[in-house]
């Protein structure tokens, strides 16, 4: 087992699980997963964060995602970091932070 590259995330999934169908007959599902952390300012407020992280999984995994993970389930995820480019409609370059999720685990309730 290896820690190089290695990313741990439990937060909600934002929306439906998007799924695409490869020639070759692999699968990619596609969701957002959002993440909390709560603190006191130093105003002693409470205030909570979110940060939003795109996932994405392929073949066995993503068939998990897509029988078993809708909106707004809690789910423990496990993989490692990928950056993407490419150039929108207008030639402009963009650029995605993803997690390729290897491992989940579904939590809560329903």
């Amino acid at each position: 087992m290896s820690l190089r590259n290695k990313v741990t995330l439990i937060g909600y999934t934002g929306r439906e699980v998007e799924m695409v169908n490869f020639d070759n007959g692999n699968v990619k599902a596609s969701v957002s997963l959002a993440t909390s952390d709560h603190y006191t300012n130093a105003k002693g407020e409470k205030v909570e964060e979110t940060q939003w992280h795109n996932l994405v999984a392929f073949g066995k995994t993503a068939e998990i995602f897509q029988k078993y993970v809708p909106k707004g389930k809690e789910i423990a995820v496990e993989g490692k970091l990928t950056y993407r480019s490419y150039d929108d409609k207008d030639g402009v370059k963009k650029y995605i932070t993803e997690i390729r999720v290897d491992e989940i685990l579904l939590l809560g309730g329903k």
